[in-house]
C-alpha cells in the first residue's frame, strides 16, 4: 500500500484478495512509510499517519494484518520483507512520481515472485486512457468520455479473509511514529479538516447535501465555501474518486454519459455535475498523464517546446521585483493579494484552485529564471499543501509557468506568450479586498 490508503473502494487490495483467495493464502497489508517523503513534514506526516491508524483497524476486521517498513531505503526495506515473510505475490497501487517508480522498478529487477501493479487512484488506468503525454485537455477528454462508462462501476467489498495469517504480528508503536523527531516540525497540523476515510466519507455526504448545488458558479470565488475540499482526502487515498464519481452520478440520477454530454468541449457551464466531473475526473486524470509520460515534469525541460522557446527569448528581460526564497515565504512582497495566497496555505495547507495559479504565475515573474521560479513554487506547494507531492501540484505549476496543457497568448515581457495573470483580472472575478483583508491580518 502506497498511494491509496483506504480498505474500501481500494481496487489493488480488491485485486490483491482474489490472489489470496485463488491460491488459499494469508493475505498481508505492507505500507511503505519514508519519513519526510519528498519535502513533506509534520503536517502532512500527521494526516497520513492517523489514516493508516484507520487502516489498521479496519484491516483487523476482516483479518488482514498490517505491517509498516520504515525508513530511506524503502525499496530495500520492501525487497527484505517479501523474503522474510515468504510472500508469493505482491500487488502495488500505481503512483506515477518518479521517486516512487524508482521503488517499483528496483523490486521489478530484484524479486523472483509476480508483482502486479494496479491503479487504484484513476477511474479509468492511465495506461489505458492514453500510451503517451496528452497535450491538453481537450485531447484526453474525449478518450475518458468513451470510457467511463465502462469503468465507472460501484466498488465490491474486501471480504473477510478465509486463510488469515496465523503468524505473529508486529505492534506498530503508532504515538512513536507520530512523535517521529526527524520529521520537520516547522509546519504545523490543521484544525480545519480531520483525516481519514470516515472523515473523507462524510465530507463527501456534506459537500453533497450543502454545496454541490451551485459548485459550478460557488467554486470560481475564493470567497466562497464552494468547493468539496475533498483534495487532502484524494491526496492520501483516504476516498477513492471513482466513489466522489459514483455517489455525485447517483445523485442526479441521470447516466454518465448524459452528464458529460452536457460539457464536450470543456467550455464553461452552470451544469454543477460535469463541472465537479470536470475536475475530478479529466483534469486529475490529465495531471498523471502529464508525470506518467513526462520524466521532467517537475523542471522547465518538461514545458512544450514552444513555452521553452518563449521563455529563453525573454530570459533577460527585466524584472521590476525579485524576491528570495524567505521573503516568498514569509508573504513579504509588495503585492498584498499574493501576500494572502501565500498565507492561505501557510495557514491551511490549502490554496483556491484560481489563486494557486495567480501565485504560481507571479513566482514566475518575480525570480531570475523558469527553473528557479518552478523548483521555488514546488518547495512551498509541498512544505505547506496537504495534497502537496502530489501529480496535481506538479502539472498546475507547469502549466501556470510553462504552459504545459495550455496553448500560446499574446506576447508580452518575461511570460513570453505563457499566459498571463494580472490582479485586475482577480477584481474582475471576485472580492480582493474581502479576500486579503481575510488572509493578511
Amino acid at each position: 500500500m502506497n498511494r491509496d490508503g483506504r480498505v474500501d473502494d481500494n481496487w489493488a487490495l480488491l485485486y490483491a484478495q482474489q490472489l489470496a483467495i485463488e491460491n488459499k493464502a494469508p493475505l498481508l497489508v505492507c505500507y511503505n512509510l519514508e519519513p519526510g517523503f519528498l519535502g513533506g513534514g509534520y503536517r502532512q506526516h500527521a494526516f497520513k499517519i492517523k489514516g493508516l491508524m484507520e487502516v489498521e483497524q479496519a484491516l483487523e476486521k476482516l483479518e488482514i494484518p498490517f505491517f509498516m517498513v520504515s525508513g530511506k531505503q524503502t525499496e530495500k526495506d520492501l525487497e527484505k520483507f517479501v523474503n522474510t515473510n515468504e510472500i508469493g505475490a505482491m500487488v502495488t497501487d500505481f503512483f506515477p512520481l518518479r521517486h516512487t517508480r524508482t521503488w517499483v522498478e528496483y523490486l521489478r529487477k530484484k524479486l523472483t515472485i509476480p508483482l502486479y501493479g494496479v491503479d487504484a487512484h484513476n477511474i479509468v488506468p492511465a495506461w489505458v486512457v492514453s500510451d503517451k503525454q496528452e497535450y491538453a485537455a481537450r485531447t484526453i477528454r474525449p478518450k475518458l468520455h468513451r470510457l467511463l462508462p465502462e469503468y465507472l462501476e460501484n466498488f465490491p467489498k474486501v471480504k473477510k479473509q478465509k486463510h488469515p495469517y496465523t503468524k505473529s504480528i508486529p505492534t506498530i508503536d503508532w504515538d512513536a511514529i507520530l512523535k517521529d523527531q526527524t520529521i520537520d516540525q516547522e509546519v504545523t497540523e490543521v484544525d480545519w479538516i480531520t483525516p481519514g476515510s470516515r472523515a473523507a466519507k462524510k465530507a463527501m455526504k456534506y459537500f453533497i447535501k450543502n454545496n454541490f448545488a451551485g459548485y459550478a458558479e460557488n467554486r470560481n470565488d475564493p470567497n466562497n465555501s464552494g468547493q468539496s475540499d475533498l483534495s487532502p482526502y484524494l491526496h492520501y487515498g483516504h476516498i477513492a474518486p471513482q466513489r466522489a464519481a459514483w455517489e455525485i452520478v447517483k445523485h442526479v440520477d441521470k447516466p454518465i454519459n448524459q452528464i458529460l454530454a452536457a460539457d464536450r468541449n470543456g467550455a464553461a457551464t452552470k451544469n454543477d455535475a460535469s463541472a465537479f466531473l470536470e475536475e475530478l475526473i479529466i483534469r486529475r486524470e490529465l495531471s498523471d498523464n502529464f508525470c506518467f509520460y513526462n520524466s521532467s515534469y517537475d523542471a522547465s525541460a518538461g514545458f512544450p517546446n514552444w513555452a521553452q522557446k518563449t521563455l529563453l527569448k525573454h530570459a533577460d528581460d527585466e524584472r521590476e521585483f525579485i524576491y528570495s526564497t524567505e521573503e516568498f515565504e514569509q508573504a513579504e512582497t509588495h503585492d498584498d493579494l499574493w501576500n494572502a495566497t501565500q498565507m492561505q496555505m501557510v495557514r491551511t495547507g490549502k490554496m483556491h484552485g484560481y489563486m494557486r495559479m495567480y501565485w504560481a504565475k507571479k513566482i514566475l515573474q518575480w525570480t531570475e529564471n523558469p527553473d528557479d521560479a518552478m523548483a521555488l513554487a514546488i518547495y512551498l506547494n509541498d512544505k505547506y499543501e496537504l495534497d502537496g507531492r502530489d501529480p496535481n501540484g506538479y502539472s498546475g505549476i507547469a502549466w501556470s509557468m510553462g504552459g504545459v496543457h495550455d496553448r500560446p497568448w499574446f506576447d508580452r515581457e518575461i511570460f513570453g506568450t505563457v499566459r498571463y495573470m494580472a490582479r485586475s483580472g482577480c477584481e474582475k472575478k471576485f472580492d480582493v479586498e474581502a479576500y486579503t483583508e481575510k488572509w493578511t491580518k
